[in-house]
């Protein structure tokens, strides 16, 4: 009898939490077609290759390093509290509300009289990300006491905690609680991670790539706009000094004698001002619509 050879398939981490909804909003731009159920951690992909599980963003780098799972998705900042051996392929700069890097803070209240980092020796400090606290701390030559805690660690100071080590992206909460931050201990971001022996594996490794050119060309186009305009033969020069294309703007002739048609890609931030530049230096038929993928 022929031997009958075993599909190979690709095991998938991604995040459950706070980077579940973004992450599978990148995906499914990247181009991927995923099912979630509500009360399933096994979200069903459109690509047979590929079988995935929602983890903890906290457990996810613990589970590539033992190779449990082939490749996931996490924080920087968990792959150093848990000191998980993983091949790092990628950062990808998106996060909870936004596309840039998060912060871990040293926070204490408003009106304490704790100004640095030496001033927290001897002190209780609350957070999640215990294992690296301590070894910053002991980094800067600073004890002190620091307790795990199992969430709303804004409200502990000053009656449960001195001060806390917390996640932030805009620092909203913080303020909303009256802390104050003394010091920035980490920024991070997204990363993707894949068991050092998986990444050996010639398949897999491809595999891996090809899923990461699409979602970095999905995060390089939630940036960028594309935009078509139609313009005379005797505003060519001057519209392509206004226009910022990533390389050189595609310039088609149009049945009308002396008219262009351009089509750019460009940032999202300079339409608000680049299109009325536009306008009176005679595009007329401006068009701006949305991109899913720009891969360089």
């Amino acid at each position: 009898m022929p031997k009958i050879l075993k599909p190979k398939i690709l095991k998938i981490g991604l995040p459950k939490g706070s980077l579940q909804a973004s992450t599978l909003k990148l995906f499914r731009k990247a181009g991927y077609h995923i099912s979630v159920s509500d009360r399933s951690y096994y979200p069903a992909f459109d690509d047979p290759e590929i079988d995935s599980m929602l983890i903890r963003a906290q457990e996810m780098a613990g589970y590539v390093e033992k190779g449990i799972l082939d490749c996931g998705l996490t924080g920087k900042d968990w792959i150093l509290e848990q000191n998980a051996s993983v091949h790092e392929v990628t950062e990808l700069l998106y996060a909870k509300e936004g596309l840039n890097p998060v912060k871990w803070v040293i926070a204490v209240p408003e009106d304490s009289k704790m100004k640095t980092l030496k001033d927290l020796k001897g002190k209780r400090i609350a957070t999640e990300l215990v294992g690296y606290t301590k070894r910053y701390l002991r980094s800067k030559g600073v004890t002190a006491e620091v307790d795990f805690s199992w969430g709303a660690t804004e409200v502990k100071p000053p009656h449960l905690a001195d001060a806390i080590v917390e996640l932030t992206e805009t620092g909203t909460s913080l303020r909303a609680n009256k802390l104050r931050i003394i010091d920035v201990m980490l920024e991070s971001s997204t990363r993707f991670i894949a068991n050092r022996k998986a990444w050996q594996d010639r398949w897999k490794r491809q595999k891996i790539e090809n899923i990461v050119m699409l979602l970095k060309g999905a995060l390089a186009a939630e940036e960028k706009v594309g935009m078509k305009m139609n313009v005379h033969k005797r505003s060519l020069k001057r519209m392509l000094s206004l226009l910022p294309a990533m390389h050189s703007p595609t310039i088609s002739t149009l049945t009308d004698e002396g008219w262009y048609d351009l089509d750019v890609v460009i940032d999202e931030k300079t339409v608000r001002d680049l299109i009325p530049k536009l306008k009176k230096a005679g595009a007329t038929g401006i068009v701006e619509y949305q991109l899913n993928k720009v891969i360089p």
